[in-house]
């Protein structure tokens, strides 16, 4: 099978992946999920005329000339207002979120005014009428379309709909990608490791980063190099309800790379199978009914590396969300030599000088050194056959943070 270029290779894994179905989760549960139908107001937003101040309720009429004696013939605290009217002469001491009482039109703020004692307030300065007072439907009325289908529900969002009487909103399910790590050489971390062993690291920076643009993670552990264990592991992802699979090695071309005839064995249409990329040549992806499986290299950084560049992708669709790759202009730190036919992701510092970004590649690119993928700000992506380039020459930068 010949090596697919990356650009076409996302075109085909997100092809026809449209977001999940909705269903109805209460507030506190809704933080950071994506709306699946528009959130209209059941209420009107003040519900009535309201202070926005600590202070008086007056007529404008009777302050027209400052200062201004009038008699306090009530209070209005938030909850519960004054259930008179005020008439000529007279004030309502009232409190911010009260309502405005029937006959006061202008709120005093309660600097202004010196309380004589006895029922007896000044006014010393002057208000323009009908000022500090929050109108009826100020925030917004009854029925208003409040949020639109497909946002984000962040802090403001989730208080908003709050605030118009939704216990519950209806979101964007969740997309569950199931994991599931290939490999008789590997133990889970905290292991007592023999000789040729070694410890799974994979399945932590993939779920890490599909629960990043909103997914659910099933860490489904460590099969061996059986086809049967691996067959197991993948019902059980079939069961769980899985939108995607993800296996972590096992599907490349060596004797034990099993994950292929497990996957198209179980029902799995390959649709291609190794990119040209570097670092993840060996990647695959097939279909299984509605579930997407996606073979990732068993190489650490191979492995983050695609779910950066087609895991996260794909899993922000399901869910709903909009992603954009954060890819920056910068100027190269050094010389780089001629790029062959597979577009190469170099791990690089990045840097500012002078107001401009400046991406310096490792010296050493070995797929498998996670701490240089760590320790980098960003990825210079050199396409194929790009030509040796020098030391200040533009680049093309994906930002990892």
């Amino acid at each position: 099978m010949a090596l697919v270029p990356v650009a076409e290779a996302l075109e085909r894994l997100l092809d026809g992946a449209a977001a999940l179905p909705g269903e109805r989760v209460a507030l506190l549960d809704a933080a950071d999920r994506v709306l699946a139908e528009p959130v209209v107001a059941l209420r009107t937003q003040p519900p009535f005329n309201a202070s926005a101040m600590d202070g008086y309720a007056v007529r404008a009429a009777d302050i027209a000339s400052i200062p201004a004696k009038l008699s306090v013939v009530g209070m209005a605290p938030a909850g519960r207002g004054f259930a008179g009217v005020v008439q000529q002469g007279q004030a309502v001491r009232i409190f911010t979120g009260a309502p405005l009482p029937e006959g006061a039109d202008t709120i005093v703020i309660q600097e202004n005014v010196r309380d004589h004692g006895g029922g007896s307030v000044e006014v010393t300065e002057p208000t323009v009428q009908g000022r500090n007072i929050r109108r009826l439907g100020l925030d917004f009325a009854k029925d208003d379309v409040l949020l639109g289908e497909g946002r984000l529900l962040d802090p403001a969002a989730l208080s908003l709909a709050a605030s118009a009487n939704h216990p519950k909103v209806g979101v964007v399910k969740r997309p569950l990608v199931a994991i599931i790590a290939t490999g008789d050489e590997l133990l889970p971390p905290g292991s007592e490791l023999g000789p040729d062993q070694i410890i799974s690291s994979n399945a932590y920076g993939v779920a890490a980063a599909a629960q990043s643009v909103g997914a659910r993670a099933l860490d489904l552990g460590i099969a061996p190099d059986r086809k049967e264990a691996i067959a197991a592991l993948v019902t059980k992802a079939v069961k769980a309800g899985a939108n995607v699979i993800v296996t972590l090695g096992g599907a490349s071309v060596g004797d034990h790379d099993l994950v292929h005839d497990v996957l198209t064995g179980e029902g799995m249409a390959l649709d291609f199978w190794k990119i040209a990329m570097r670092p993840g040549k060996p990647l695959m992806f097939g279909r299984l009914g509605d579930i997407r499986c996606i073979g990732l290299p068993g190489n650490p950084v191979a492995s983050l590396v695609c779910t950066q560049l087609f895991l996260k992708p794909l899993l922000a669709q399901l869910g709903g969300r909009a992603f954009q790759q954060d890819m920056r202009r910068a100027r190269l730190g050094t010389a780089m030599p001629a790029n062959d036919l597979r577009q190469d992701y170099v791990r690089a510092v990045v840097s500012t000088n002078a107001g401009a970004l400046v991406a310096t590649p490792f010296g050493i690119q070995d797929s498998s050194m996670l701490k240089m993928l760590a320790d980098a700000d960003g990825l210079i992506v050199r396409a194929p056959f790009a030509p040796a380039a020098a030391a200040g020459s533009p680049c093309d930068v994906l930002m990892l943070r």
